[in-house]
């Protein structure tokens, strides 16, 4: 009776071990290297000569080739073990985001951003099946909540830091300071104790290698509708306040990661006790609501405002279909799980970056933000088929 009532703190229980912490700061030093880089490579590439279709060209490559990388991941995760794909991973990363500044050509730009996105790919997708292997199964949707907190306070810190030392320093100190957090994020990564991967008695070693996790899917395709918000915004939200001389938008990343990390401390208990049905509604509803007011955007309190709606709703959202898709997959597959949920919201930041490229040149970057509240709508919607489907086949 005491277990039961006391759960969340039995020793047995716990969440914050050695492991846990060391990946959570490994996580936190990659994703800060990572967010400073959000804002200020668009700054970049227009001071190096591109225009917004090649800025989209620029943050779309990365994410298809962390895409294309992700599968690889999953597979590599289950057979050649954790640590081996994290620590690769975070090694190209750094190598890559450390020589974007002595570059001034558009197509070295690219290669360099295939090589980051690949590493990317690979340690993003390495992190979340590290971190699940280490939370408890009865608490995986608070773990992975708070786990997610350490990119969160990346996001907080990372695009304002960055955006703050752009004219201060010059690019070639920006990246290369980036790079320096890969190497501390490396350093924090060769502490973790992996747990070894677990091999069926029935099975053969040989590992399937396929290119998702089918248990993973209808929450890896919620997401990616979801994220195809964040494409527009952090391509061209800094450029859409420059346009429209709206001072502050590096408040609105700092607002919009206070939010993030506050909605991830309860929304994770929430989905643990009750499911994603009292999650993931409520959280697309105050995502679109921060689309509608990006899209209208008159002065800096309305900036504030999307910040901290969309902040809340993307905070309760990710971490709740995260565990969503990570609990439906076989232990052996968690990695696997993992490299789809993260290539579905890859693939819906490449799609958006590149597709709000041509909207920003064709019409406005105020369009991008019209067509960001339709995608929402679109996985509002698309939950629910998913919802009565599951519903139906549970009462079969």
């Amino acid at each position: 009776m005491a277990s039961q009532e006391g759960v969340g703190k039995a020793p047995k229980e716990k969440i914050w071990t050695r492991d846990f912490v060391a990946i959570c700061f490994a996580n936190f030093f990659v994703f800060l290297g990572f967010q400073m880089t959000l804002p200020t490579l668009p700054i970049f590439v227009k001071e190096i000569g591109g225009s917004d279709q090649m800025i989209g060209l620029v943050v779309g490559i990365f994410t298809f080739s962390a895409l294309a990388f992700r599968p690889y991941a999953g597979h590599a995760l289950e057979t050649k073990g954790r640590g081996f794909v994290y620590m690769v991973g975070i090694a190209m990363f750094t190598i890559a985001v450390a020589f974007y500044g002595f570059t001034s050509a558009i197509i070295v730009l690219l290669l360099l951003r295939i090589l980051h996105g690949a590493g990317f790919g690979m340690a993003s997708t390495a992190s979340g099946t590290i971190a699940s292997d280490l939370i408890p199964p009865s608490r995986l949707g608070e773990g992975m909540g708070y786990f997610g907190l350490s990119g969160n306070l990346a996001l907080a810190l990372g695009p304002a830091l960055g955006l703050a030392l752009v004219g201060r320093i010059s690019f070639i100190s920006l990246f290369l300071l980036c790079g320096a957090l890969g190497v501390t994020s490396f350093l924090f990564a060769s502490r973790v104790r992996y747990k070894k991967v677990e091999t069926s008695p029935h099975k053969t070693t040989t590992v399937k290698f396929d290119i998702f996790e089918k248990a993973a899917l209808p929450p890896a395709i919620l997401l990616f509708f979801i994220t195809v918000t964040f494409g527009g915004i952090a391509s061209f939200l800094p450029l859409l306040t420059a346009e429209k001389g709206i001072p502050g938008i590096e408040f609105y990343f700092i607002v919009y990661a206070i939010f993030l990390m506050v909605s991830r401390t309860f929304s994770g208990q929430i989905y643990d006790r009750k499911g994603h049905l009292y999650v993931f509604p409520p959280g697309t509803v105050l995502i679109f609501i921060a689309m509608v007011l990006l899209s209208w955007l008159p002065n800096t309190m309305t900036l504030m405002i999307a910040a901290a709606f969309y902040g809340t709703g993307f905070g309760m959202v990710q971490p709740a279909l995260q565990a969503w898709a990570v609990s439906s997959a076989s232990a052996n597959r968690k990695g696997m799980a993992n490299a789809t949920f993260f290539s579905f919201f890859d693939l819906g930041v490449g799609i958006g970056a590149m597709t709000f490229g041509y909207i920003a040149f064709t019409f406005s970057y105020s369009a991008i933000y019209v067509t960001s509240a339709i995608s929402v709508v679109c996985s509002f919607l698309l939950y629910f088929v998913f919802f009565i489907r599951d519903r139906k086949k549970a009462n079969v």
